[in-house]
């Protein structure tokens, strides 16, 4: 049976279960759960700290999980990515008071304060800077005006808390993180992990695209598969009327509205959008 770490709590947490829960899994339905068993997909999900997933991936406790980016970076593992889930997105980055640093290069010889030390080291390492990593638990913001540090490390949302403590980023982002799907690189449940996968791939292209069905003159069908090339290549079926078809394809969401908009102008009728709650590609 496949053991699947799922985040226990924080940002991740909820977003986790709810796509679990559409890709066809059982989840647990009250928080003091903390083991749910799944005998029908034959998955045993174990909830767990998001900090502490990588490592009980990457040592084998359990075969897969889903944690951050940044966390994953961050415990060194041997846990390995699969792939980007398209929530929990987040930007971490490097901040002081303005006019003390601007650059990496100013980060040498200072103390860095942050939650996550091994990402913040593998990277000072990367760019050749040499400093002292101050680990702390929690919020870093306070740092600097408590003197622990000269610079911090952390996720920057919209920067509103690291400008109430007079605090503002520098350089380019260390991390741009978000939730993701790791697993154990040679685990014994590989078909097991590979279905996982392919379920939540399904899950994320039905949220990024809609089904567009619509009405097309004959002689426009080529234009209008132009504007809509589906996936592969769209489907198109003959009217009754012959000198019209229809036509499927599935478009990004976020086109919706501007495809729709150029379909009509073309000449395309009964254009008509469809939700998509699952796929698979």
């Amino acid at each position: 049976m496949l053991r699947f770490a799922v985040p226990n709590k924080g940002s991740l947490s909820d977003s986790a279960i709810e796509m679990l829960r559409e890709s066809g899994y059982r989840t647990r339905r009250d928080t003091k759960e903390l083991i749910v068993t799944d005998a029908d997909n034959g998955v045993e999900f174990f909830y767990l700290r998001p900090r502490d997933i990588a490592v009980y991936v990457g040592s084998g406790t359990v075969d897969a999980g889903i944690t951050g980016r940044d966390l994953l970076l961050d415990a060194g593992s041997g846990a390995e990515e699969v792939m980007g889930l398209g929530f929990g997105a987040s930007t971490f980055r490097y901040a002081a008071r303005p006019g003390e640093v601007a650059d990496l290069a100013g980060i040498e010889g200072r103390r860095v304060a942050t939650s996550y030390p091994g990402l913040v080291a593998k990277h000072l390492a990367q760019v050749g800077v040499r400093a002292d990593v101050v680990r702390l638990d929690g919020a870093v913001e306070t740092a600097i005006t408590l003197g622990v540090a000269d610079v911090i490390a952390d996720v920057v949302e919209t920067g509103t808390t690291l400008r109430a403590q007079g605090l503002a980023t520098f350089g380019e982002p260390i991390l741009k993180s978000e939730a993701i799907f790791i697993r154990r690189p040679g685990t014994s449940e590989a078909q097991a992990v590979e279905i996982v996968r392919r379920r939540l791939v399904g899950v994320v292209t039905a949220r990024h695209y809609v089904m567009l069905d619509y009405d097309c003159p004959a002689e426009l069908v080529e234009a209008a598969c132009r504007l809509t090339p589906g996936l592969e290549s769209p489907t198109v079926s003959p009217l009754q009327n012959r000198s019209w078809a229809a036509v499927r394809a599935m478009v990004p969401r976020a086109q919706t509205n501007q495809v729709m908009d150029a379909l009509y102008d073309l000449g395309a009728r009964a254009i008509l959008v469809t939700e998509i709650s699952a796929c698979r590609l």
